[in-house]
């Protein structure tokens, strides 16, 4: 098969939507398939001049023959014209759904406007990919499900080396501040501020903590972020790591006791995957796709959205307890182990694509 990918930037931005469209791509060119990658300039969504001239230069270079054009699903604004059109496409439109902007937590008229642009995206496309049984229902709630589709979950596979269960029990017992990790870009919806001020009114030696994740993204909520730190005095224990990757991303999972990011909506929750398998309970989002991979009370916990309490509480409770905690670590690898590798759900995707277009 010929196929194009239609992305906003550069496919090997550090997010988890773009390591997983590269592990697909990958996957597809494992099994003789060709993909053309088609990189488009991030548009806002009041532009709509724009977008419209836009949707005329994104035509214009789109590769001729292909199979079937697949979309990541973040790239609609500027694709709602070029689908509607389609402008001589010739071939099956499906789109690869990582999240989808209207259900996350955000002003509740902004979300309307929001919705009104994704459902228009949504109705005009042939298929579609999506990365959990969380984004499929949403994206249900949107559209009609009455087209092909296939929930393909990221693998957590990638980072090496893991210890092994009897280290991980050992690592969880280790007395002294709980060390909690929060593994995500430094944006409004990854939640750490939220998160600041509810571990600052716990006792000082009950915990440190560790970010990994990008500070260029949004450089005013970096700010914020910073002036909290010291606002709350708590920037002794934080620390702010910047991108991580590969053995150093491993070595900070390995540090840590618990992955804390309960402010975090996700529409699957990469980091949440590889933290279990490195033996760490989570401190997760009821809201969104963590419960998938969370079940409270016994490989971590899952709180409500803005409930301070609760995440203070389950912090609380790790440091006092550490027996429990080398239970919940010990729940937290064996959910890993029974989660599919890359290979097996790239593989999975590739064979739903390939059966959609066979006659």
């Amino acid at each position: 098969m010929k196929i194009g990918l239609v992305i906003y930037g550069r496919l090997d931005t550090l997010t988890g939507g773009y390591l997983y469209d590269h592990r697909m791509v990958t996957a597809l060119e494992q099994r003789g398939h060709e993909v053309a990658v088609v990189r488009l300039p991030a548009v806002h969504y009041p532009l709509r001049r724009a977008l419209d001239r836009l949707s005329q230069w994104i035509a214009a270079r789109i590769p001729a023959g292909l199979d079937l054009l697949i979309q990541d699903e973040l790239c609609h604004p500027s694709l709602i014209r070029l689908n509607a059109e389609r402008r001589g496409l010739g071939c099956p439109v499906f789109t690869i759904v990582h999240q989808v902007l209207c259900d996350e937590p955000r002003a509740s008229w902004r979300n309307r406007r929001l919705r009104l642009t994704e459902k228009r995206y949504l109705d005009g496309v042939d298929g579609f990919i999506f990365n959990s049984r969380t984004t499929r229902d949403t994206v249900w709630n949107l559209t009609a499900a009455d087209r092909p589709h296939v929930v393909a979950p990221p693998g957590g596979d990638r980072l090496e080396p893991r210890p092994a269960p009897r280290t991980i029990a050992l690592w969880a017992q280790d007395s002294g501040p709980l060390r909690l990790f929060f593994l995500g870009n430094l944006i409004s919806r990854k939640g750490l501020l939220p998160l600041i001020d509810a571990l600052a009114r716990l006792p000082r030696g009950s915990w440190t903590l560790r970010v990994a994740g990008r500070v260029d993204m949004d450089r005013t909520y970096v700010r914020q972020v910073r002036r909290a730190l010291w606002n709350r005095g708590v920037a002794d224990r934080v620390q702010l790591l910047g991108p991580r990757e590969g053995p150093l991303l491993a070595d900070d999972l390995a540090w840590a006791q618990v992955l804390c990011m309960p402010y975090a909506y996700e529409g699957f929750g990469m980091a949440t995957l590889e933290a279990q398998g490195f033996g760490l309970p989570v401190i997760g989002c009821r809201a969104g796709a963590t419960r998938e991979l969370v079940d409270d009370g016994i490989n971590g916990y899952l709180v409500d959205p803005g409930d301070h309490t609760a995440v203070r509480r389950a912090v609380a409770d790790l440091h006092r307890n550490r027996t429990a905690l080398a239970e919940m670590s010990l729940a937290s690898r064996r959910r890993f182990d029974g989660h599919p590798t890359w290979e097996t759900s790239m593989g999975r995707l590739a064979s739903f694509l390939e059966g959609s277009l066979t006659p």
